[in-house]
Order: C-alpha cells, then sequence, then structure tokens
C-alpha cells in the first residue's frame, strides 16, 4: 500500500508552506530513513517558462525552499534544476531563475541552481519505449531526483503532475523532438512513464495551493485549492491529485499506462492516507481542457463518419493577433515545424498540426488559444 501525505496551506507565506511540505514528509514512514548524509539531491521544479511566482504556472519559490531546506536539515548538497520549454541555454536558464523566484531561493539557502547545460545519454532498462535517451547531465550527476511539481490540467494530457514533470529532465530542444515522434497521447504516455521509471524520485511533492483548471498547462485560469501532498510513489501522488480534483484517474493516459504495467491500480485500497483525505476537502471538480478529444459517438454512427469527424474537427490551435507580439516562441517550439511567421504573425497548416498545442503552452502572452468546430461541440459534447 502507497502512502501519500496531504495537507490544508491556505496561502504561500513561508512559515504555513514549510510546516505543511515537513509535516507531508514526515507522515510518509520510512522516509527518512532512505535520505543519507552527504547525498546529492536534485529537486525538480515545474519551471515551464518565464511566468512570475502569482500565475500558478510554475513550482511556487517558497514550495521549493521548503523542500530544499528539509533536504539540507538532513545533511544533503542540493540543486534546483529543470529543462524549461525552448533552448536548453544558460542565458534561458538565468531569465526563468529569476522570474519565478529561484534565484531568491537560492540566496537564501545556499542550495545550487543548475546551470550545466550538457547532456547525457543514459540506457534505460526499464524502458518500454525509450531504451535510449538524452536527459540533462545534472539529473544523472545526483544520487536521487525529488519531483517537484504543480497540480495543473494539461491541454495534451489532461493533467500535469508528479509524473509528468519528469519530462523536464529530457533537454528543450530534444522535448520537441520527442513530441513530433509520439503525438499520439497514449504513446506519449508511455514515454513519460518510461522517463519517470528511469527517474525513480526518491519522493515527490505536489505544490496545490494555487493550482490551474482548464487550459493548462499556462493558459488556464488559477484555482485556489489549498493543499500540499507528497509521496515516495509518483503514480500514487498523481491518483490521489486526480481524486481530490475531480477527475476520474482511468481517464488519463499516464494513470492508464502505470496501470497496464502493473505500476500503479487505481483504487483507494491501494493508498493509505497518512494525513488528510481527498474526500475530506470536498474541492469542486477542475475544468478540463478544451483540447480534450472525448469521443461520446463512438460505435453510434457509421465508422466512416467518425473518422471524419476527429480528424476534420478536432480543436485546434487559433491566434489572437491583437495579444501577439510577434515573438516567434510558437515557431521555435513547433515539434513539427509547421508554424510560419511570413507575415509577422504565426500561421498554422492544419493539415501538418499534430495538436501537441506546445504552443498554446508556451506562448509568453496567452495569445494562442483552443478553438474547437461548432459540429464538434453538438457531436462531442
Amino acid at each position: 500500500m502507497k502512502q501519500v501525505g496531504i495537507v490544508r496551506c491556505n496561502d504561500y507565506q513561508y512559515i504555513n508552506v514549510e510546516k505543511a511540505v515537513y509535516e507531508c514528509l514526515d507522515s510518509l514512514h520510512g522516509l527518512k530513513d532512505k535520505i543519507k548524509p552527504g547525498s546529492k539531491a536534485l529537486v525538480k521544479v515545474n519551471l515551464l517558462k518565464k511566468n512570475n511566482p502569482e500565475d500558478a504556472v510554475t513550482t511556487h519559490p517558497t514550495v521549493a525552499e521548503a523542500i530544499v531546506r528539509y533536504l539540507q536539515e538532513r545533511g544533503c548538497e542540493v540543486t534546483i534544476g529543470d529543462s524549461p520549454g525552448g533552448p536548453y541555454t544558460q542565458w534561458m536558464l538565468r531569465g526563468i531563475y529569476k522570474a519565478t523566484g529561484m534565484v531568491q531561493v537560492a540566496e537564501r539557502t545556499k542550495c545550487n541552481l543548475n546551470y550545466d547545460v550538457s547532456v547525457s545519454e543514459v540506457y534505460n532498462a526499464q524502458g518500454k519505449m525509450l531504451k535510449k535517451m538524452q536527459i540533462i547531465k545534472v539529473a544523472e550527476d545526483v544520487d536521487f531526483i525529488v519531483s517537484a511539481a504543480k497540480l495543473k490540467t494539461h491541454a495534451m494530457m489532461t493533467y500535469t503532475g508528479a509524473v509528468k514533470n519528469l519530462f523536464g529532465i529530457i533537454p528543450g530542444i530534444t522535448k520537441a523532438d520527442y513530441h513530433f515522434k509520439m503525438n499520439d497521447v497514449d504513446n506519449f504516455a508511455a514515454h513519460l512513464v518510461d522517463i519517470c521509471e528511469y527517474a525513480k524520485p526518491l519522493f515527490s511533492v505536489i505544490d496545490g495551493v494555487e493550482g490551474m483548471e482548464g487550459d493548462g498547462p499556462s493558459a488556464g485560469e488559477k484555482r485556489h485549492v489549498g493543499i500540499i501532498m507528497a509521496s515516495e510513489d509518483p503514480y500514487a501522488l498523481d491518483y490521489s491529485a486526480l481524486r481530490l480534483i475531480g477527475i476520474n484517474p482511468r481517464k488519463v493516459p499516464i494513470m492508464i499506462e502505470a496501470e497496464k504495467r502493473g505500476l500503479f491500480y487505481c483504487n483507494d485500497q491501494n493508498v493509505r492516507y497518512t494525513c488528510l483525505k481527498p474526500s475530506d476537502l470536498n474541492i469542486k471538480p477542475f475544468k478540463l481542457p478544451r483540447s480534450l478529444e472525448i469521443n461520446f459517438i463512438g460505435g453510434k454512427v457509421p465508422g466512416f463518419f467518425e473518422r471524419w469527424a476527429l480528424n476534420n474537427l478536432r480543436p485546434r490551435p487559433i491566434f489572437d493577433y491583437d495579444a501577439c507580439i510577434s515573438c516567434g516562441i510558437c515557431k521555435e517550439s513547433c515539434p513539427p515545424k509547421v508554424i510560419d511567421m511570413e507575415s509577422g504573425k504565426p500561421s498554422v497548416d492544419l493539415n501538418k498540426c499534430i495538436r501537441c498545442f506546445c504552443c498554446h503552452e508556451l506562448c509568453p502572452q496567452k495569445a494562442v488559444g483552443i478553438k474547437k468546430h461548432w459540429i464538434y461541440e453538438r457531436l462531442f459534447k
């Protein structure tokens, strides 16, 4: 039975966050014994892009700081790091660390910020799809990884938490390549589980004080939830988070893949809640992303029409040219390279678009939306 700690935390005042993080981690029986003095630890935060902490896109700096101090008090040398979307360069890291508050965390705690942008090629014995993969070198140089995730919906994968957060050990440009090759959500979920099985986080924490619902992971609506969660098992933690926010875990590709492999079975009987239970909190269900292609007519209409509907009426990215600043990040981040800027504003070849919504995810101005065809709205609602 997997242990999951859930504790209330209503704001980001450091004293309250530290209390909640410590209570969660202390409630996980046996965890302290696994944190060895002298160990090198990577706190793998979610630093998707250059957002301020109050945007609820990235792991809040007070949560990162509490995790760092918890490890330091047990004799660990700690590094904060991530490979955000876009080029994996020192220049990019400096800007994101500053905007997200991680520079201040490093100054206060004297922990390290990772600026080593070199890459290691590793063999993944546990991999089903990814036997060989490139990861950021810092993830290979440490003794263990902590996944410090943010509670959010995700336009492609429905939800992002402890498991999906570990996609950030893949270098930025390589991530785009993976998206292109793995544009089917089930295929992509299998690769994400491969990455998680290689990283094997010692424990994971989810920052759910302020989460994001709707069109996450960056352009959704901020949602106050008021919790911190932690577990040694990232799948159990994600299962519990999904239960908390009212999303059926068996509809989430990563959880489906975990069940297929026997890594975790989506049932409350497999979890021991060491503090609060999801049912204790009575959280109103999160809004889902508009991009989800839920097929409610499967088997009810001729197959040729169903295929036509799915291929031609799928949600698509649209651009708000008034909000667009022509920065070109959408073009740079597009895995199949089907966005051009010839007119000074972006346009997309929808026939070649793979609906990964990286453009939507990484736009700094929220100028990329998700549009459903009106027929799709009628048929698939």
